[in-house]
């Protein structure tokens, strides 16, 4: 058994404690670096450190596995065919001749995926579209995307409430809350997290995955406390997801969503050493914005298969910093880069995949972004009016060392100041300075891209070639997408200041004692006014300018 660079993850809601290896949250999320796991020469030459997120065991055949550390916390119904505790240990009566893919055959008749039955068997080259399998009508929730096998202590089932129906349902911030103010539960997930802390050499923190817009953020509260108070001086990474909303008008649900996501703010980002939304809305009031596009990836908002599947691309490279095999800094030390003058708060972007042409050099490909940034907002804050941020934390993935560089002809006059830099590593941090003068940031360059092998969904454009890189036009035949470059970017941005500070002025203005059933669920009316005020509070933080706005007068005056 070993634990080096043991990174933790605890799950706090349908959610997920790891980085895009498992499902997680309300959109759950699909791994797309598991085939990377599978290939030893690849593991051997990519700086990403495997062994930070997973764990290496032995069933009891003595066969050799290797699992997230991962606590799962999940209601009744949302594992479909996986069965709770695994299929890699222990129960003698599986019938092993059938491979085993995050479930296991019972006598009863159960709803498989045939896909994921075909993907264990062949070689990870094989892809969805030489067999004719399609996810996107027969998922229904995440387990069934699911590839990796789990250790038996990571699933924690929730039995009070139901992952559908009408009734029993997991709906306030307070339910989630008080489920660990039950001993059985709360003493059910210190062993768990006992066990997986035991037995790393260096614990660096906990990476936590927590839905925001249902009971889940009560539970993801409690989580990050109880971590905040037993293991002081370690890292605690919180990622609150919302699905895309998709609602027509207005009801009591929708106030529910948004109070779960205010008080999930609020505490999540109080216990955490740094605390990032994840989501494809454009907003997350009351009415949300349309969800965001992706300029060569063709998805379907409806579905938690697809979205999850971008999230979980974007947060595998984000995650990518405190992860690697020669790190420059911990997980408390890129909390510590943000989390000055109290913002706690942080935004992601992605571009999936980033936008560069095939052969086409580095310094070509930044050089077109001169206006623009090239990655797409997933925090919700809307698109940033400029380049002003206070920190960041910039990675980039997938990109040959060929064309890291310009290799300009000697005695060429170069394009820009992008050109003349001697490494890609070089390049990459120029154009920041560029882009963001005088912001804090720290930059990565890592030559292995994303995989995308089944069960990824194949919703990418025709015009990207196998590695993800654009053609100059359409192909013939079409070829299905195997990896990704990705670009992401962390980023402690004013934009936060109208985001935070919507959700604020949206609640101020009505009287949420009308939603009685929410406090009665545990949650006092004073407690939550308080946290209205502490997110009003922490909005300011990422305000630049020194005036009070016109419409921060009109809301305080009510």
């Amino acid at each position: 058994m070993r634990g080096r660079n043991g990174d933790c993850q605890v799950q706090g809601t349908r959610c997920v404690g790891g980085v895009a290896q498992s499902p997680g949250s309300t959109d759950r999320l699909s791994p797309p670096q598991d085939a990377a796991l599978r290939c030893e020469s690849e593991v051997q030459e990519r700086k990403i450190c495997p062994d930070v997120l997973y764990r290496a065991g032995r069933t009891v055949s003595r066969q050799e596995t290797y699992t997230p550390r991962l606590i799962l916390m999940d209601l009744k119904g949302s594992l479909n065919s996986l069965k709770q505790e695994g299929c890699l240990y222990g129960d003698t009566k599986i019938d092993t001749s059938v491979a085993c893919v995050g479930w296991t055959l019972r006598p009863e008749p159960l709803s498989v995926n045939v896909l994921l039955a075909d993907v264990s068997q062949l070689p990870t080259q094989l892809h969805v579209s030489q067999k004719g399998h399609q996810l996107e009508g027969s998922v229904r929730v995440w387990s069934d995307y699911l590839r990796v096998h789990l250790h038996p202590r990571s699933i924690f089932m929730i039995h009070q409430y139901n992952n559908d129906g009408e009734s029993s349902q997991l709906e306030a911030f307070g339910q989630g809350e008080s489920l660990l103010h039950d001993p059985t539960y709360l003493e059910e997930l210190e062993d768990r997290l006992h066990f997986y802390v035991e037995e790393c050499d260096y614990l660096q923190g906990f990476q936590i995955l927590c839905d925001l817009n249902n009971g889940f953020s009560g539970v993801g509260a409690k989580v990050t406390e109880l971590l905040h108070d037993e293991y002081s001086g370690r890292g605690i990474l919180t990622w609150g997801l919302t699905p895309v909303i998709r609602n027509v008008g207005v009801s009591w649900k929708d106030f529910y969503r948004l109070m779960n996501t205010v008080l999930g703010i609020v505490h999540l980002s109080s216990h955490s050493s740094l605390f990032c939304p994840l989501s494809l809305n454009g907003s997350l009031g009351l009415k949300p914005e349309a969800p965001v596009t992706l300029p060569y990836v063709h998805y379907d908002a409806s579905l938690n298969y697809h979205s999850s599947a971008i999230l979980a691309t974007a947060l595998d490279t984000l995650s990518a910093p405190y992860r690697l095999h020669s790190s420059q800094f911990s997980m408390v030390q890129l909390a510590d880069a943000f989390n000055s003058s109290g913002r706690k708060v942080v935004a992601a972007g992605a571009a999936v995949p980033f936008p560069m042409a095939y052969g086409q050099s580095l310094p070509d490909a930044l050089c077109s972004y001169q206006l623009a940034v090239p990655w797409t907002p997933l925090s919700s804050c809307g698109e940033q009016k400029d380049s002003c941020c206070f920190a960041q934390s910039v990675v980039l993935r997938g990109i040959g060392k060929e064309n890291h560089i310009g290799n300009l002809p000697p005695g060429s006059q170069p394009k820009s100041a992008l050109h003349v830099c001697e490494t890609g590593e070089e390049v990459l941090g120029s154009y920041l300075h560029a882009r963001c003068p005088g912001t804090f940031s720290t930059s990565y360059l890592i030559q292995g891209p994303c995989k995308v092998l089944p069960p990824y969904p194949q919703f990418f454009s025709a015009l990207l070639n196998k590695q993800g890189f654009l053609l100059d036009k359409l192909p013939s035949c079409s070829t299905a997408v195997e990896s990704i470059p990705v670009l992401t970017a962390l980023q402690s941005s004013p934009a936060l200041y109208s985001a935070l500070y919507s959700l604020y002025k949206e609640l101020h203005r009505v009287d949420i004692r009308r939603w009685a059933s929410f406090f009665s669920a545990g949650i006092e009316l004073y407690d939550f006014q308080e946290a209205l005020h502490e997110l009003r509070t922490l909005s300011q933080c990422y305000k630049t300018s020194s005036e009070l706005d016109e419409s921060e007068d009109e809301v305080d005056s009510n």
